[in-house]
């Protein structure tokens, strides 16, 4: 897609990013059956650990849905979810050797294939193309976050996105606290003023190192850097996208989903230092500023033998809110003081077991399947595409060292991503220094 910046400017207040809008599984014994008319068919992309969590929330969320096509860039991983979910679901999973597509092109056999909803697992740097295609082929969408890693990439989603509210497809994000029954009456009490109007706000996403797959004889140097894709900018967005978006997010929503007009960072590569950890940084300073003033702290980073946090405070004027993902705590305090507590919520404890059990990540599921059944489509493009944009303008920040705008970032043309690839591709990117990497 080929966008001036005004033409975008142009085309993206039609879309989705134009208006500002405040916004445990249980498993059963399962009876022998085969498909019917009614049965909702399930297509998995991208089979690792969050693609299979996926996989197996789908399969609770309704009691006639079957996974019947799965596709993923490697057979080994692809074989390996198979079989654990083979195990656990041994009559909803029914997936044929002709439906286990492999490859880089594996997502468009799948969605070529007769399954009704995809769940998008892939890296990140795939899902603009892997979104693009689901939409087009009018499929109902769980998208795991994040959405992009470029400004090209994301303009991509808020076109999909806005595309898929047009043909009434469900598009459900992988944005899990937005789930999560605790933060959404938390956050519905921010929005309703119960600490007034905020002033300033905290998020942190600081946490240890992740895992690395060591070079086997064999792999091609594109088949290395896709299996450790978190390593590399182009494939991840490096971690204040694919990881501490999350925290990102919960900024977002407690202030509105209005975006900031100035954001400035800074970060750095301090202790993953070996060329083994690609390209990406160890950690992120950001300091968002939003119109009316308020100004908003976040930081992250991802090294071993450092004190954890993971969480988001706000100060408003008449008191102060403090969500800790990390000890379940959702507190408010001052003029209008409360804290959760879910277990006053049911009188019969056998709902309120259930509803705990099922958690935020089996809720985005149940919802989106509901939505189906129901004929009532759920869209999260407006407020998904707003926190890859917020964190996409926090990583450009911190990389160049220029203080910029959330309309900078969406409409730069700078690509990370290579695509279309092959497993013969070499290409890399440098690491970012700040005052020499430059804005474009």
């Amino acid at each position: 897609m080929k966008f001036s910046r005004r033409n975008f400017i142009k085309a993206a207040s039609v879309a989705t990013i134009g208006s500002m809008i405040p916004t445990g599984n249980i498993i059963s014994a399962e009876p022998a059956r085969s498909l019917n008319s009614d049965t909702l068919r399930i297509g998995l992309i991208g089979c690792g650990g969050r693609g299979s969590g996926a996989a197996e929330e789908a399969l609770n969320a309704d009691p006639n849905v079957t996974l019947v096509a799965m596709a993923d860039a490697f057979s080994d991983q692809l074989d390996a979810s198979y079989k654990r979910l083979k195990e656990k679901y041994p009559q909803k999973v029914q997936v044929s050797a002709n439906m286990k597509f492999v490859g880089l092109d594996a997502y468009q056999k799948l969605i070529d294939s007769d399954v009704d909803v995809v769940l998008l697992a892939a890296p990140p740097a795939f899902r603009p193309a892997h979104l693009e295609y689901a939409v087009n082929a009018g499929k109902h969408i769980f998208c795991e976050k994040p959405f992009a890693v470029d400004g090209p990439g994301l303009r991509r989603v808020i076109m999909a996105a806005q595309k898929a509210k047009e043909k009434n497809i469900s598009l459900v994000s992988g944005f899990c606290w937005r789930y999560h029954l605790p933060k959404r009456e938390t956050f519905e009490r921010i929005l309703n003023g119960q600490i007034g109007e905020v002033l300033t706000a905290e998020a942190t996403y600081n946490t240890g190192e992740l895992w690395f797959k060591e070079r086997q004889s064999g792999w091609s140097d594109m088949e290395y850097k896709l299996r450790n894709w978190l390593y590399y900018n182009w494939l991840s967005g490096d971690h204040i996208i694919e990881q501490a978006i999350h925290s990102l997010d919960m900024l977002q929503w407690g202030m509105g989903d209005a975006l900031p007009v100035s954001v400035t960072g800074s970060g750095g590569r301090q202790k993953r230092t070996d060329k083994k950890f690609g390209n990406v940084y160890d950690h992120f300073a950001v300091t968002y500023e939003y119109s009316n003033g308020a100004k908003a702290y976040f930081s992250c980073r991802q090294q071993n033998g450092t004190s954890p946090t993971y969480g988001v405070e706000f100060i408003g004027k008449e008191g102060e809110c403090i969500i800790d993902c990390r000890t379940g705590v959702h507190e408010i305090k001052g003029a209008h003081p409360w804290k959760y507590n879910d277990e006053t919520k049911f009188t019969d404890e056998n709902a309120y077991k259930k509803t705990k059990s099922r958690g935020m990540y089996q809720q985005e599921h149940d919802e989106l399947f509901a939505s189906i059944r129901n004929n009532n489509p759920i869209n999260d493009g407006e407020w998904m595409t707003r926190s890859n944009l917020v964190a996409l303008a926090g990583r450009m920040a911190a990389y160049t060292g220029q203080t910029i705008s959330c309309e900078q970032a969406l409409c730069s043309m700078d690509t990370f991503f290579p695509d279309p690839i092959s497993w013969e591709t070499k290409y890399d990117l440098p690491i970012a220094i700040p005052g020499i990497t430059l804005f474009k």
